[in-house]
């Protein structure tokens, strides 16, 4: 028993695509999609640093890179699937946490099996790097369904996941990065040039 099936399971996250079921432009994998929350996690700490507010490193890398990891079990879920209903919702989890458990007891050696309890189970918590965590998230989802919105993807289910994702940042406003993010970082998003912009607009006016 040693560290392998961990790293084989990083071949894993490169096969499981994001928002499975529905047409896009573009596939993006857990893989992919880990390592940009990690980057987003890491320009978030950097502002909230320059606000004065301190930031285990540390901690807000290893939840970032490891966030998804667990979906090598289960696979990244449908979005309403996975929010139809909070008790369905709680099923998955108790799955999942079960799932990972097993794996540590399985395949990590004893001496490091704490260390990965705290890493692979959920780093969405009322810590600072927590709640930097579940920004940057939804800012990855906000942006990759960005780009399916601007390429005129006739799925309805990107504009749900922007508008969700924008209302979930929202969430966190009392985090200096969330401030700057709508004042800096969001309008510049916004001012891209696409087929039906004007009602995109108008839509998103209505929550922002």
């Amino acid at each position: 028993m040693g560290l392998n099936e961990f790293i084989l399971g990083l071949n894993n996250l490169e096969k499981i695509s994001r928002a499975p079921g529905f047409f896009k432009y573009t596939e993006h994998t857990v893989a992919a999609h880990s390592y940009r929350v990690a980057s987003i996690a890491q320009v978030l700490g950097d502002i909230e640093e320059l606000k004065g507010v301190e930031i285990n490193w540390k901690s807000l890398y290893e939840k970032a890179l490891n966030h998804d990891y667990t979906e090598r079990f289960i696979g990244d879920i449908k979005t309403p699937v996975k929010y139809a209903n909070t008790e369905l919702r709680g099923m998955l989890s108790i799955v999942e946490e079960k799932m990972t458990e097993e794996f540590i007891l399985q395949e990590i050696p004893t001496e490091f099996q704490e260390i990965y309890r705290r890493r692979l189970f959920e780093g969405k918590d009322e810590t600072v790097e927590g709640e930097i965590l579940a920004i940057a998230d939804k800012i990855d989802l906000l942006y990759e369904s960005f780009e399916e919105i601007v390429k005129s993807n006739p799925e309805e289910v990107y504009m749900d996941m922007f508008i969700e994702s924008v209302q979930t940042i929202q969430g966190f406003s009392h985090r200096p990065s969330v401030i700057y993010f709508f004042d800096e970082i969001f309008p510049e998003l916004l001012n891209k040039d696409f087929y039906g912009k004007e009602a995109f607009i108008k839509k998103i006016n209505q929550i922002h």
